[in-house]
């Protein structure tokens, strides 16, 4: 869609309605989000302001200039399609998606089949599905990442990147060509394998409304779960959240690690305002534990 419209958003879980709590578009809250022209998606026609990307530079302490990431995106899309497909065309209905995040809460849930039946499945990160198909579903349509958690994807998957610094666009371009050779706070995969046509790259203008619009400017900037759920209330008609929150001692754990550091925290993202604003968007429904 190119229109920010929803029908709904529902929270973890078969319910009537179908669901129990919908979200429609003439909710206040939701209004007041969803009003602005800021597209999500770079494309070759993209012309970020210098306000924009003044707040992303300072994101990861860029130090490269504006002409620089020009330079850099010019390059981008001397690859990857001019234009994101988003992949959500569908006849005579609404598009329904599944968004699903890395919480430990998915853990024991048997979500995975409400999962695998929307028509769009987002997932983000790591996000094993082998062995945890029973809780997290076997289909994904879009794989959400930065290249730090970059994996490989099958054909049909597309590959959106959200990029927190020129490194991480560069690293895209690499990954699909000569491979890339740079290093960073984690490692990061040198070649990726994944469907260059279906490639598609987060603007960080977006990245900017989401944090000020969205967040209210509360954390340094939003995780990759927060950009994803905005970007599928842009993309979809009817959005159902899975696997997002702390566990139910407050921890902040994957359903598919084991943890020995019991305190672990969100690092530079507000995990719990933005959790707090999901369960706003739901009508006050809260995870199961």
């Amino acid at each position: 869609m190119d229109s920010w419209t929803s029908n709904f958003l529902q929270f973890d879980g078969p319910s009537p309605c179908e669901y129990d709590r919908c979200f429609f578009e003439d909710n206040v809250l939701f209004r007041h989000y969803l009003k602005t022209s800021v597209k999500p998606f770079l494309s070759a026609k993209t012309r970020l302001s210098i306000d924009a990307f003044t707040w992303w530079q300072n994101i990861q302490n860029e130090q490269r200039n504006f002409s620089f990431y020009e330079e850099t995106v010019d390059m981008l899309f001397g690859i990857f399609p001019p234009v994101p497909d988003l992949g959500n065309a569908k006849s005579g209905g609404n598009v329904t998606c599944a968004l699903v995040g890395n919480s430990f809460n998915l853990k024991g849930s048997s979500y995975g089949s409400i999962i695998d039946s929307k028509d769009l499945i987002i997932r983000m990160n790591f996000a094993p599905i082998e062995g945890y198909e029973k809780d997290v579903g076997t289909k994904t349509s879009h794989h959400v990442m930065y290249p730090e958690s970059a994996v490989d994807l099958d054909k049909s998957t597309h590959l959106v990147l959200v990029p927190f610094k020129i490194q991480d666009i560069e690293w895209l371009i690499k990954a699909f060509t000569t491979g890339f050779s740079g290093s960073s706070y984690s490692p990061i995969k040198s070649k990726i394998k994944a469907n260059k046509e279906l490639v598609m790259v987060v603007s960080p203008a977006f990245i900017k409304y989401v944090h000020e619009v969205w967040l209210e400017e509360v954390g340094d900037y939003p995780s990759t779960g927060f950009i994803s759920l905005v970007l599928a209330l842009n993309i979809c008609d009817e959005v159902s959240v899975f696997g997002f929150g702390a566990n139910s001692r407050g921890q902040w754990n994957h359903y598919f690690e084991k943890y020995t550091d019991i305190n672990l925290k969100t690092g530079p993202h507000a995990g719990q305002h933005e959790y707090n604003i999901i369960q706003d968007l739901d009508f006050g429904k809260i995870l199961p534990h």
